[in-house]
């Protein structure tokens, strides 16, 4: 069984008054930002792998319920930072450069749209300009569209009928465009980029649904709905891709399954596998239906930047790291306790 090494873990003290509930380091790994049911989100420099080492960090205040999660945008925008929480409200913070070092934080937008609990909020692929998707607790999808001037647009939809969980985008990169020739393009249009808006959302109805941009109606349409989990799906990750043909999706949820979607090309269907957790313990068996269970509710999937490796962060504490093999299968390559 192939095995990754994972370095020893470094404890980092935010200060926080209560739980953390998420924790993202920005697209350089030089920050974290944190946030917690204390109403806060705190960032912090990282040195050489170390948050400890700074001060105390910028504290952001603002939210007036728990902070479920925050979100970089991509560095190009500037250090800008998304925030959701239990209050309804969606925030946007701002760093403000100082004289030539760095300033304070501050609130440079509010999302309030929603009428119920914001649970996540996700930054499209920055070739697609600064879009923010956000899933509420209302059933509805909203995605704010940033303009050059600080504006923005918002087109809110009916999502899924008890609540969403999560959001996560799919890659720019239309699948396959690596290995297909870029089609003749026609006179006049050679500046058209091939790309694609699409993201994946999570629900309290136990399902999975696809959402796809159309350019002629201005709208965001349902391009398909994935049916597998029997409770909650607390989180999607839709794994990076650099324009190969086939396309995963991991979706976790509250009847303690992961599953990994795939698609082969643009016309096949979504096949789904489920992730065995005696895997990691016993040599490879059949799956049973009871084997493919993780030991509690599975809360939050994360890919890595190659989109080959898969974390799970489980209810008991431990994050395992997943990984397919030329067969097919996706073993544990890592387990750890958080």
């Amino acid at each position: 069984m192939p095995s990754a090494t994972v370095s020893d873990s470094v404890p980092i003290e935010t200060a926080h008054e209560d739980m953390i509930h998420d924790a993202q380091l920005d697209y350089y790994g030089k920050r974290l930002a944190t946030c917690s049911s204390d109403r806060t989100v705190k960032v912090f420099d990282v040195v050489d792998g170390d948050a400890s080492k700074t001060s105390g960090g910028h504290t952001l205040k603002g939210h007036t319920g728990p902070v479920w999660q925050v979100a970089w945008a991509h560095p190009k925008f500037g250090h800008i930072l998304a925030s959701c929480s239990y209050d309804g409200k969606v925030l946007i913070w701002k760093e403000q450069q100082s004289q030539g070092s760095a300033g304070g934080w501050s609130k440079v937008g509010e999302h309030t749209l929603h009428t119920a609990s914001v649970n996540s909020v996700s930054w499209a692929p920055h070739e697609l300009g600064a879009m923010l998707a956000c899933a509420s607790s209302d059933g509805k999808i909203s995605v704010l569209t940033f303009k050059d001037d600080g504006s923005w647009v918002a087109d809110i939809f009916n999502g899924h009928a008890i609540g969403c969980n999560a959001v996560s985008w799919a890659p720019a990169v239309i699948p396959g465009s690596l290995i297909t020739p870029q089609q003749q393009s026609i006179p006049g249009q050679q500046s058209q980029t091939q790309s694609v808006k699409r993201f994946a959302s999570a629900g309290c109805d136990n399902l999975v649904k696809i959402w796809g941009y159309r350019e002629d109606s201005q709208s965001w349409v349902e391009e398909d709905t994935l049916e597998g989990h029997a409770d909650w799906v607390r989180d999607v990750a839709w794994a990076p891709n650099i324009g190969l043909p086939k396309s995963y999706i991991a979706t976790a949820s509250q009847d303690k399954t992961v599953l990994i979607w795939t698609k082969d090309t643009a016309t096949s269907p979504w096949v789904k596998t489920a992730l065995d957790p005696s895997f990691a313990l016993a040599s490879p068996s059949p799956s049973s239906g009871a084997s493919s269970k993780f030991p509690d509710v599975v809360w939050r999937v994360s890919w890595s930047l190659a989109g080959n490796l898969l974390a799970v962060s489980c209810g008991d504490g431990k994050v395992t790291l997943w990984k397919e093999n030329l067969k097919g299968i996706w073993e544990c390559v890592s387990d750890m306790n958080s």
